[in-house]
């Protein structure tokens, strides 16, 4: 066994009414002011409200930025900068899903290092934060709230550049499985998806370990168990509960194993397209398990008991029942089928492998991969 490492710096809320811990937490942190990162959608039915009433409670005042568009770009990261500085406040409170929780991240990290988001691309180049974040996820998929990476749409590149840092880790989360009953339908189906993604190409990476081993199956037992389940019916109380700590197990684990050419590729369907990042990364998902295959040591095994329930034996398994089980998912959860269905054109497939194969995901994939590779795989997941 190859030597490894690894720290869990978070500290995590987890229950049903965990809400109302936000302005303990706040204090804790020595906070007077927040600064609410959030969504229009969250503004518009009353959730942001909701927050900011939590921390009223308890005599901390608040300001909302809820811009937070679903691929968030630098204009907004400056936006919302912009206003945590004329606001007063001085910590964050990152509230909704991937999208607002990367802005948080990004914002804390111009607020209190200066600059650009853009000059900050990379691992390892973030000096400090002075702002501290809560995070409250209000989706189960993206585990944004565990990890140490923001993810900002660069218009002027069409890239997706990231920052990377422990720093930008938030103070503390809060998972409230009551926040994420009234998700819409379809957004809770690909941000399950995406949370699946995260602990499959996390087990599968060259870079797992046992500990992250450890997490990401469990995630993938969590999530491929319960997300049928909460899709249909998003206030079934046990199955949001489990999803909620799937997708946290899953952001443990690439948080260590980091992730693959799912992630690498569909990073630039999300910054040439605009297509949500769960919605991307469910429609390539079966494809590239397909073209993974061919490196698989038994892991596929255990990966399709872990999401089918199903507890077959060894010999009466074949890793195209895998890549099947996904489709199947995918169909059933009202997934697009294929990139030309959510208006990828091919045109820009070549580009789009150049910025694919950039991604440092791309040398942890179990399968090496090419150029080429690429793009014979957003041609097979052109539908």
């Amino acid at each position: 066994m190859e030597s490894f490492s690894f720290s869990i710096p978070q500290n995590i809320v987890f229950g049903a009414g965990s809400l109302k811990r936000l302005p303990e937490l706040g204090k804790r942190i020595g906070g007077k002011k927040a600064y609410i990162i959030s969504g229009p959608h969250l503004n518009k039915i009353g959730m942001v409200d909701k927050c900011a009433d939590a921390l009223r409670s308890e005599g901390i005042e608040s300001e909302a930025f809820t811009e937070t568009e679903g691929n968030p770009c630098t204009d907004t990261v400056k936006k919302a900068a912009k206003g945590y500085m004329e606001s007063g406040a001085d910590f964050i409170v990152a509230f909704g899903g991937g999208s607002p929780l990367d802005v948080a991240k990004a914002v804390a990290v111009v607020v209190s290092n200066g600059g650009d988001i853009t000059e900050y691309e990379g691992v390892g180049k973030v000096k400090e934060i002075t702002a501290d974040i809560i995070a409250i996820p209000t989706t189960a998929g993206t585990g944004s709230e565990v990890t140490a990476f923001a993810v900002i749409t660069d218009h002027s590149r069409n890239y997706k550049l990231t920052v990377g840092s422990e720093h930008i880790i938030p103070k503390y989360a809060i998972l409230d499985p009551e926040l994420i009953y009234s998700v819409p339908e379809k957004t809770a189906a690909a941000c399950g998806v995406d949370a699946l993604v995260h602990a499959l190409e996390a087990y599968l990476s060259l870079a797992a370990s046992p500990f992250s081993d450890m997490f990401a199956i469990k995630a993938l037992e969590l999530i491929g168990n319960n997300i049928c389940p909460y899709v249909a019916d998003r206030s079934n109380v046990k199955a949001a509960e489990a999803m909620l700590l799937g997708s946290l197990f899953a952001g443990i684990a690439f948080s260590h194993a980091r992730l693959g050419n799912v992630h690498a590729m569909s990073h630039p369907v999300s910054a040439y397209f605009d297509v949500p990042h769960g919605v991307a990364n469910a429609i390539l998902l079966p494809t590239i398990v397909e073209f993974n295959a061919l490196s698989d040591e038994g892991k596929y095994y255990d990966i399709y008991r872990a999401v089918s329930g199903k507890n077959i034996d060894s010999k009466d398994f074949s890793s195209g029942m895998l890549s099947d089980f996904l489709s199947k998912l995918n169909e059933s959860l009202g997934i697009p089928a294929g990139l030309k269905t959510v208006g990828v054109s091919k045109d820009k497939f070549d580009v789009m492998a150049d910025d694919a194969m950039k991604s440092g995901n791309i040398l942890v994939n179990p399968r090496k991969t090419t150029k080429e590779d690429i793009l014979n795989l957003y041609s097979r997941a052109y539908i």
